[in-house]
């Protein structure tokens, strides 16, 4: 890397500083977008229509990505990401309507995916040697931007400040971002440099245990994001500030994954997904069966149990399956964040749907907000499904893991 003036130090900032702005873009963008309806005169189905595509051009970039960064290097596609998220935000700043809304998150919704599909392999390239707890350092911006975006969001709301100069704000740290890295060389993917070819990274991302894992992800990833996605409407009427839970859960996590390196090194990958499992299916239970003050606490169990596990899930496939490359690293963002998108919108808001009206039925004389509370509950015991499923999974390559290592 020293022979091609690579410094690994400031693209790794460089990265830090894309991801904050992608999780600005979840943060501050979500923030305004009750704003934005009442603005533009929006229906709910439109402004269903609008989120979504965020959720649908992320899956597409990671794809896109995985399968041509290796072919047009990481420097393109970071120039990519930069370029659609100025487009994005510059659009959402001067929209005129739905269409405008529509197409300018999709354009985020891309960038946020390229990011991805270039910063995850870039450091997993640069940082061989310690690519997981790399991993989770720079995955700290995400939780820690949405905590950022959505605090500031808030307060500026509550002052007065119209949504286009929210957003306008975002652009501040996407010119930063842009300009680091535009001054750096970039290194060429571990795949490349190693001399895997392409036929090898195909049957690589087809071996049984990467779709074993690919199946894992999209469990990881509905256990932390529709469970924080949909926070207000789960436990907004369980006595607790929803928005400080997701403040609180977001925050822990960004601290946990910035300090855990040692922990990594000491439970190794296995551990550190097979007990995040546990802690993920313990939390999910305490905020579905408490309320009040009681919440918080349960928020921070359930911090502690998804804190690792998308990060956790890239580092260990590029350790465990190098040949895979940004290819695999991709399709597992991919799968995380489109099984995100259609665990919600197939099965959470029917769900929801459906048990607030068999409720109403059932209990008549429940006040609309015990209505929500009961039915709110109800799906996140649903929620709790997934973790218990990954309990078996982890505990299988936890302890294959231990018993391999005893042997040896």
């Amino acid at each position: 890397m020293a022979a091609l003036n690579i410094n690994r130090d400031k693209l790794f900032i460089a990265s830090c500083v894309s991801l904050l702005v992608t999780s600005l873009t979840f943060g501050i963008r979500a923030g305004i977008l009750g704003q934005l309806g009442v603005q533009y005169n929006l229906s709910n189905t439109e402004l269903g229509w609008i989120t979504s595509m965020a959720f649908f051009g992320f899956p597409l970039a990671t794809t896109l990505g995985g399968f041509f960064v290796d072919l047009l290097g990481m420097r393109r596609f970071m120039l990519l990401a930069f370029v659609a998220h100025l487009l994005g935000l510059l659009m959402t700043i001067f929209a005129g309507g739905f269409w405008t809304l529509f197409i300018s998150t999709f354009l985020i919704g891309f960038a946020n995916g390229t990011v991805e599909a270039v910063c995850n392999p870039l450091i997993a390239t640069m940082y061989s040697e310690n690519k997981v707890p790399m991993l989770n350092k720079f995955h700290v911006w995400f939780p820690g931007g949405i905590v950022i975006g959505a605090l500031l969001s808030r307060f500026m709301t509550n002052m007065g400040v119209t949504g286009q100069i929210q957003c306008a704000i975002i652009i501040i740290p996407t010119l930063i971002y842009g300009y680091l890295f535009l001054k750096e060389t970039f290194p060429q993917t571990e795949r490349v440099t190693s001399g895997v070819t392409t036929p090898q990274m195909y049957a690589a991302v087809l071996s049984p245990l990467f779709l074993f894992l690919a199946a894992c992800m999209f469990l990881t990833a509905n256990t932390e994001l529709s469970t924080g996605q949909w926070v207000d409407k789960l436990l907004g009427n369980a006595g607790a500030d929803a928005l400080l839970i997701l403040a609180l859960v977001n925050g822990l996590m960004a601290i946990g994954r910035f300090s855990g390196e040692g922990l990594i090194h000491k439970l190794a990958p296995e551990g550190i997904l097979f007990f995040s499992a546990i802690l993920a299916t313990l939390g999910i239970y305490l905020l579905s069966s408490t309320t009040g003050p009681m919440l918080y606490l349960a928020a921070i169990v359930f911090a502690g149990g998804v804190c690792f596990f998308w990060p956790t899930m890239l580092g260990y496939v590029s350790e465990k399956i190098p040949q895979s490359g940004a290819l695999g690293m991709s399709i597992m963002g991919g799968v995380g964040m489109l099984g995100n998108w259609a665990f919600q919108s197939m099965f959470l808001g029917p769900r929801l749907d459906s048990v607030t009206a068999a409720t109403k039925i059932s209990s008549p004389t429940l006040t609309p907000n015990q209505v929500e509370l009961v039915a709110g509950q109800s799906v996140l015991h649903s929620i709790n499904i997934l973790p218990l499923i990954l309990i078996a999974a982890f505990g299988y390559l936890y302890f294959s893991s231990r018993n391999k290592t005893a042997t040896n």
